[in-house]
Parts: C-alpha cells; structure tokens; sequence
C-alpha cells in the first residue's frame, strides 16, 4: 500500500499504528508494541489466552466469538493448539484452522508473535480499502479487524532463521474475509503448510508451493490477487465466493479431485478459463 501524508505525523517520525511498521513489508498491516499489540508469551509451542472478539466472525458457516493465536503460526476458534507439526490439509478433522504458516516455530529464541483487534480508526479505513480493491462489486465497509502477526520468528533450534507473516481476519455486515500477508520467510527442513481448513474439511485450502519448506521462500512474491506477498479469501460461506484467477482454481479443482481419489503428484493444467453466464 502507498503511504500518504498524515496530518499526526511530526518530525518525520512515522507512526506506526497509523501507516505500517517501519522496516516491514508494505502488504503487512500495523503491529508490534508500537500498534498496541498484546504478545504472546515466548514460550515452546506456546500460545495466547482465548481472546474475546469484540465482534462475531462468520468462517464457513460457524460464528465464533473467540479465537487463539498458537505461536506455531496458526489461529484456532475452539481450543489453543500446541501441535509444531501442521495436518495436512484436507485434514477432516473435527475443528476450524487458519494457518498463516503453520509449523515448528520458537519465539524463545528469536521474534515476537502478537495481536490486536480494531473496531474504529486508520486500519478499518485500510481494510475496507483493501476488499474493495480485490472484490470490487461489494460495496464493502469493514467494522471489525484482527491482525496477528509472526514477526522475525526462529525455527525450533535454527536460531539465525527469521520468518515473518500476518494473518488478518476482517468483517463487516455478514461478510469475512482473511488476508495472509508475506514478508522474508526462511526456508526449513520442518514440516510446513499455509491455507484453511475446517470441521470434516468441508471447505480447506493451500497455497500453492507452501507444503515445502524447500520452496516456501516464493511466498514473500506469490499472491492470488497480484499484490506480493498476499493471499486473500472472502471465508463467510462456501467456495463460490473465493477469488477466482486461474492458478487457483486449477488448484482448487486439483484438491477436490484428490479428495475422490486421485494421486496427489499429478499434474494439472487449465489452459483457458472462461467465465459463462447461469
């Protein structure tokens, strides 16, 4: 995002709350001690208290008044999760995961995971901004944002590894969105997985390329809206409502397909998509 003027800015400081962090990438969202973030502990597979939304979040149907930020890089609605090694999405298990970067990450060396939720100001000025630029026939006004952040994270015992990511989760009337937003990620022989998955794997997602940590150091360039560095999902109901360009989908017709049986190492190629009227 470009920064603009701010009439609160003096001394050419920049305000961090007000126009991002200094040093971070321009896709992530304000965050730190300097946004007003509450940080989790630093501690091994560790993660927040339940923290109480200020507003509901609808994510495929099921309204939650509550979530945990687990330090091992993902959000869970129901319980705090302690798990270092992700599921492999579809994972048809029994609760709701958002996993910006899920693997074996330790604050204890290195980095801060924090959060803080929005229900007025710049940022929720920036969101609806930001829905309106990637879903642009929503008319959208966000009244409600979480922003949870990794930031410069270790891996468990690789000290001189730094990751940093962002999980956002906006909504407004009875709309939700997610955006995962990507800075420098350190590649790692740890097990690794970013996208969704929910109860029985009704509805999940990966991005592509971030099941191997070999490669996951393109996701600071991948995006399925052509901003660097960021994914975004409209979460509210089912599939329909996703993003739809052409690498996606074909990887969305690609899981569905090895949900019914076919392998996973097989190759699939869209060569045109084209969209028709009901």
């Amino acid at each position: 995002m470009r920064q603009t003027a701010d009439p609160d800015r003096s001394k050419n400081k920049l305000i961090c709350p007000v126009l991002g962090c200094p040093g971070a990438p321009e896709v992530f969202y304000p965050f730190g001690s300097a946004a007003g973030d509450t940080i989790n502990a630093a501690v091994e597979d560790g993660s927040s208290s339940v923290i109480q939304l200020l507003s509901p979040f609808l994510f495929f149907g099921r309204t939650y008044q509550q979530i945990y930020v687990n330090n091992n890089g993902h959000l869970t609605f129901n319980q705090p999760s302690s798990q270092n090694v992700p599921d492999n999405f579809p994972s048809y298990e029994s609760q709701d995961i958002i996993a910006g970067l899920w693997t074996n990450l330790d604050n204890r060396l290195k980095g801060v995971v924090s959060y803080r939720q929005y229900t007025s100001g710049n940022v929720l000025t920036r969101a609806s901004q930001d829905i309106n630029t990637h879903f642009p026939n929503l008319n959208f006004n966000a009244s409600w944002v979480f922003v949870a952040t990794w930031n410069k994270a270790a891996y468990f015992n690789l000290t001189n590894t730094e990751t940093s990511f962002q999980v956002v989760l906006i909504s407004g009337r009875n709309l939700s969105f997610i955006l995962m937003n990507y800075g420098d990620i350190a590649v790692t022989e740890h097990p690794v997985q970013a996208g969704y998955d929910t109860v029985d794997s009704t509805h999940y997602f990966v991005i592509p390329g971030s099941i191997n940590g070999s490669f996951i150091s393109k996701l600071r360039n991948s995006s399925n809206v052509d901003v660097h560095g960021r994914w975004v999902f409209r979460v509210d109901s089912g599939p329909r409502n996703s993003i739809l360009k052409n690498n996606v989908v074909g990887f969305r017709i690609k899981q569905e397909l090895v949900k019914y049986g076919l392998p996973n190492s097989i190759e699939l190629k869209l060569r045109k998509l084209q969209k028709t009227k009901p």
